[in-house]
C-alpha cells in the first residue's frame, strides 16, 4: 500500500513529515523509469536473461525501490518471488532446508545487497539455483558477473521528480492550503552534498522540514 492509499487522517491531526520513512521507503513511491523503460520490459528482459540478472548503483540510487517495483511484475509473470535483504557485514544467506527443497524453474530469488555475502555463500547460492532451475536477481554497488539488467544513474533532474512525486501523494493525502515547498538552491545543495544518493537527500529534506517547523510554531 502506498502512501497515496491509506485511509485520511483526522481533520485535527498534525500534519506528518512528507519525508518520514513511511512515505519514502521501498513500495511507498514508485520507481521512475527512463522514457524508454518500464517494469514490464525489465521483466521481460530477465526472462530473456534466463531469469538471472544484476541490478547495479551507487548507495541510495533506487536498487531497492527498483526491487519493489519489479516484485508483482515478476509475480504477475509467474514466478515464485522468494526475497532476502542482505545486511552491512552479513557474510551467509540463512536459507531453510525446506525452502531450498522447494526451489524449481518457477522460483525467482532476488538478494538485496548481495556483495554483502562471502564469496563461497555467493558460489553456493549461485550453484543451487543452477541446479534446481531458479532464477536469481540481485542488486550490488559494484557488477557481480550476472547478466546486467539495469545500472541506476540519479541525476539531479530525476531526484527533483522524486522529491515532487513524494510531495503530490503527500499532499493527496494530507490536503490542506499550505502546500511544502522546497527551495530549488535547497535540493541542489543536498544532491551535491550527498553526492546524487537520493537515500540521503531525503533524510536531508527530513531535517530541514523539521527545522522549518519548529521555526514556525
Amino acid at each position: 500500500m502506498t502512501a497515496s492509499d491509506a485511509d485520511p487522517p483526522p481533520k485535527d491531526a498534525p500534519r506528518p513529515n512528507p519525508f518520514s520513512t513511511r512515505f519514502i521507503q521501498p513500495g511507498a513511491v514508485a520507481y521512475l523509469f527512463e522514457p524508454e523503460s518500464s517494469a514490464d520490459t525489465l521483466v521481460e528482459r530477465l526472462r530473456e536473461q534466463q531469469w538471472w540478472g544484476e541490478i547495479i548503483g551507487p548507495h541510495g540510487s533506487g536498487k531497492s525501490t527498483l526491487l519493489a517495483e519489479l516484485q508483482p511484475e515478476l509475480q504477475a509473470a509467474g514466478r515464485h518471488v522468494s526475497t532476502f535483504v542482505c545486511r552491512e557485514g552479513q557474510r551467509r544467506l540463512p536459507i531453510p532446508a525446506d525452502e531450498l527443497r522447494s526451489w524449481n524453474a518457477a522460483t525467482q530469488l532476488i538478494v538485496d545487497g548481495y556483495e554483502q555475502l562471502g564469496w563461497f555463500a555467493r558460489w553456493r547460492l549461485q550453484r543451487n539455483c543452477r541446479r534446481r532451475g531458479a532464477g536469481l536477481l540481485i542488486t550490488a554497488h559494484q557488477p557481480m558477473g550476472l547478466p546486467t539488467l539495469l545500472i541506476t544513474r540519479p541525476t539531479l533532474e530525476s531526484t527533483r521528480a522524486v522529491v515532487q512525486e513524494i510531495l503530490a501523494a503527500f499532499e493527496r493525502q494530507f490536503p490542506t492550503d499550505e502546500r511544502v515547498t522546497i527551495p530549488n538552491d535547497l535540493l541542489d545543495r543536498l544532491y551535491r552534498q550527498h553526492r546524487g544518493n537520493v537515500r540521503e537527500l531525503l533524510f536531508g529534506l527530513y531535517d530541514w522540514y523539521e527545522s522549518e517547523r519548529r521555526a514556525k510554531a
